[in-house]
């Protein structure tokens, strides 16, 4: 398999599966939040990623992300964290977890019945908001039963400004300050800190953006920003409803958005095939051939 491949449709079929709440005495357990879980279909042990979506974003805009993820091999659980939600994004954080915390029990029920779910090996990543909460957890805002391998921040957003912060604050602005005790990257947007128009802010400000989080990280870690692609321009082509029209309103964005979630979903590939999967090789590549990449890296930094 040559590195770039990673950018790829992987050789897995995928299904994609959605699994509600019930009642609290369900059995099996069914899950605290409406999840959206892209799976592989052919029999085996697969690593999981739960994936926290973004500031009042639907789960199913990252439905051609997450399958693209799950292709390569690995189970992505995405779960509808609220519907609506003011600033403080603390019951988020709660929710994720307890969404964690279900994954022991409940997960397998809803998978291929040849389908099994590696819990010891076990990812988190997030877009935007989702981002912070993915730092979060992972700096134990809350408490999960099963412990995390990776963490992904995709375009992290901590607030408005430096000083704006959203409760619960998760920058420090302290250099190497996380005490994450896990591999983490950074995925940037080179246009997510301009304004679309005069009328909105930049959805990825600078003070609040991912340069903060990643200056806050420790080793193991790594960080790539895509130079022409904004900060909505992983999700899903076709993104339905108001919302989903509202992504293509509220942001700078590149030109098309099949490059930037080509990207993401392969670097994502590559760091949990490194950090939960122990091969190195995708990483190695991408850091010494950057030009294998469907888009321009305006950067590339590793702490190692």
């Amino acid at each position: 398999m040559s590195p770039a491949d990673i950018f790829l449709v992987g050789n897995r079929t995928v299904s994609l599966l959605r699994s509600e709440p019930g009642g609290s005495s369900s059995s099996p357990p069914s899950p605290p939040k409406p999840l959206l879980i892209a799976s592989p279909q052919e029999a085996g042990e697969y690593p999981l990623l739960l994936f926290l979506h973004g500031y009042l974003l639907n789960n199913s805009f990252y439905s051609q992300l997450i399958v693209r993820i799950a292709s390569h091999g690995f189970i992505v659980i995405a779960p509808q964290l609220y519907e609506v939600a003011g600033p403080d994004s603390t019951e988020e954080i709660k929710s994720a977890a307890a969404t964690t915390d279900w994954l022991s029990n409940g997960l397998s029920h809803v998978l291929p019945s040849n389908v099994h779910p590696s819990l010891s090996r076990l990812g988190v990543a997030g877009h935007s908001r989702g981002g912070k909460v993915a730092f979060a957890l992972a700096l134990g805002g809350a408490t999960t039963r099963l412990k995390f391998s990776a963490l992904i921040g995709v375009d992290p957003v901590d607030g408005m400004d430096k000083g704006k912060q959203t409760n619960p604050p998760i920058l420090t602005y302290v250099p190497r300050s996380f005490n994450l005790g896990m591999a983490a990257m950074v995925i940037g947007s080179g246009l997510g800190e301009i304004r679309r128009n005069p009328l909105f802010p930049p959805c990825a400000p600078r003070g609040v953006n991912h340069q903060d989080f990643f200056n806050e990280c420790v080793s193991p870690a790594c960080y790539f920003v895509a130079k022409d692609y904004g900060h909505l321009d992983m999700l899903d082509d076709d993104t339905k409803g108001v919302k989903g029209r509202a992504t293509y309103c509220l942001c700078k964005n590149g030109k098309a958005r099949e490059p930037m979630r080509d990207f993401v979903a392969g670097v994502v590939v590559a760091f949990m095939r490194a950090y939960i999967e122990g091969d190195f090789d995708y990483l190695r590549a991408l850091r010494e051939e950057p030009h294998i990449a469907p888009v321009e890296l305006r950067n590339i930094e590793f702490l190692m």
